[in-house]
């Protein structure tokens, strides 16, 4: 009983530490953000014929913590990743380290992607339908906090939804899942990503669909890297296992 007492403190400390180290980078790279968030600002409004509308003294602030605090998770991704791999690693063999550890670029290359996705593809097309169904009836009229609050809540989930493969492809190599049990799921994966897409996305059909479509894709495109790396695991076991037989 002490003996597992002491491993739960030992791996609860572990995970302070780490969680600590994460944080001390996030807000470095917040206080970095920050001094160049007018400059992603202006970057961000490029395409807007007219200046948003500040409606108090603090919501540019606001916004600009928002902005910055966006980048500042972006560059803490790989940070956060690394040192989950740290904490896990002892648990892991030599092979399933080196392995493990060459998904920190893909993961971050993802959430990169995600985020590409939901400003440059989906953001553009939502924004001019709403704007198209708003019509002459309506006077456009975009302030600071409305216009910044509507991106980031259909941009940065994406983010974090184009995670998917990695984490699938991490699961399977460490032998948690594979995808046999993807396969079977399907129907109640696909249940739970249109209702993802549903909350994520505004009121529209137009919007869900240009939400739902990609994550299903990628649910399938998760598969497809889970049979391969399933399939490398299994003949690397087999391959294993003959060696292992005395002669």
């Amino acid at each position: 009983m002490d003996e597992t007492r002491m491993n739960l403190v030992e791996h609860l400390g572990e995970m302070r530490k780490r969680i600590i180290i994460i944080l001390i980078f996030f807000m470095t790279f917040l206080c970095l953000s920050f001094l160049f968030v007018k400059d992603i600002h202006q970057f961000l409004v490029r395409d807007l014929d007219d200046k948003l509308a500040l409606l108090g003294p603090g919501d540019i602030l606001w916004i600009y913590m928002m902005i910055a605090g966006v980048v500042a998770i972006a560059a803490t991704i790989p940070i956060a990743a690394f040192q989950a791999w740290h904490f896990v690693k002892p648990a892991l063999k030599k092979e399933e380290q080196k392995a493990t550890l060459a998904f920190i670029p893909g993961i971050f290359f993802l959430f990169l992607l995600g985020i590409s996705f939901g400003y440059f593809i989906l953001f553009p097309i939502v924004l001019s339908f709403l704007e198209n169904l708003a019509g002459d009836q309506f006077e456009a009229f975009f302030t600071v906090d409305k216009y910044f609050n509507f991106m980031i809540n259909l941009t940065l989930p994406f983010g974090f939804l184009f995670e998917m493969p990695a984490v699938i492809l991490f699961l399977t190599k460490l032998g948690i899942i594979n995808p046999h049990l993807l396969v079977k799921g399907r129907k109640g994966s696909y249940f739970v990503l249109i209702v993802i897409s549903v909350i994520i996305s505004p009121p529209d059909l137009v919007s869900d669909v240009l939400v739902i479509v990609p994550l299903l894709l990628l649910y399938e495109f998760s598969i497809t890297l889970s049979k391969l790396v399933f399939r490398k695991r299994t003949e690397w076991q087999i391959v294993n296992d003959k060696e292992r037989v005395p002669l």
